[in-house]
């Protein structure tokens, strides 16, 4: 008999998971630093587009384009989502994500924040990386695969606090953490040396994890909670951490929201689509230690 999870024993399970590492090997409770999360399974009650989110900020997201059929079955995780370039006509791919001009109050844990992590399980089921449907040329690519990302307090969509992706470095694409920590500013990234045909294989479910630490500059990559050897892209201080005052914070204004899949959740553009599905995304609001990145793998493992 298959047993559905509510949206109540999800949290407890998880919580209650999480809280079980000792506390002087993980630092603070998880369960309270877990601002989203996403599993797909529990739809927004009279309206199928919409997720709900099972983390502490209640940020529902909506499931752009592909509505409620954007949720589809995968075996022993259930449902999913699958996101995808579709016809090639504007503003047409199914992404997810929530966005607002203003900022979404409920994400206020990423604004003066001094970290952040995000994770989440993700299978590559097409041609990735997408056409570029932004230029005339029929055989030019985006230079980038979107996975999930914070938006920063002034971004139009695209630009972010805190991302995991797969772009283009110095000519090859990689596995990356991109954070931004001053609105407007420059951004560090942290590139996995592995190809990343072999961290994201066709066809297999990968759990990855990237943390971000805004006041020493420290960010990690995780696959199936073992660390990822990287390297950073920029030298000298792209975040401004030199000098007071301290800590180092992100800029102090709301997010404008999530982007799962591809940027611009508001559907006005497209970049960088992602030709895959993705389970069990989770956005906290502190970079998490080796030991809690395992652990958190293996308690969202199916």
């Amino acid at each position: 008999m298959r047993i559905r999870r509510t949206a109540l024993v999800t949290t407890v399970l998880l919580g209650t998971a999480l809280a079980a590492v000792p506390a002087q090997a993980s630092g603070p409770n998880l369960r309270k630093d877990l601002v989203a999360h996403y599993d797909f399974e529990h739809p927004m009650p009279g309206d199928p587009s919409r997720e709900r989110d099972l983390g502490r900020s209640r940020t529902p997201i909506h499931l752009v384009n592909g509505g409620a059929a954007m949720r589809v079955r995968d075996g022993s995780r259930r449902n999913v989502v699958q996101l995808r370039q579709m016809n090639g006509a504007p503003d047409d791919d199914w992404k997810a994500g929530v966005y607002a001009d203003a900022g979404v109050p409920s994400l206020r844990a990423f604004n003066a924040a001094r970290g952040a992590t995000l994770s989440g399980w993700f299978k590559m089921t097409g041609v990735n990386p997408s056409p570029n449907t932004n230029t005339a040329d029929p055989d030019d690519r985006y230079n980038a695969i979107g996975l999930s990302g914070v938006l920063t307090g002034d971004s139009d969509g695209h630009a972010v606090r805190a991302l995991l992706e797969v772009i283009d470095v110095s000519g090859e694409l990689r596995v990356v953490a991109l954070g931004r920590r001053v609105d407007g500013g420059s951004s560090q990234t942290f590139a996995a040396r592995e190809d990343w045909r072999s961290i994201l294989p066709q066809n297999t479910w990968v759990h990855l994890t990237a943390t971000f630490d805004y006041d020493t500059g420290a960010m990690s990559l995780y696959k199936n909670g073992e660390p990822l050897p990287g390297f950073y892209t920029r030298s000298g201080d792209p975040w401004r951490l030199d000098g007071p005052p301290e800590p180092d914070v992100t800029s102090a204004t709301d997010p404008r929201g999530i982007k799962i899949g591809g940027s611009f959740p508001q559907d006005d553009a497209e970049a960088n689509p992602c030709d895959c599905r993705m389970d069990d995304l989770m956005f906290l609001d502190r970079p998490i230690t080796d030991r809690e990145a395992r652990r958190v793998y293996r308690i969202t493992k199916r």
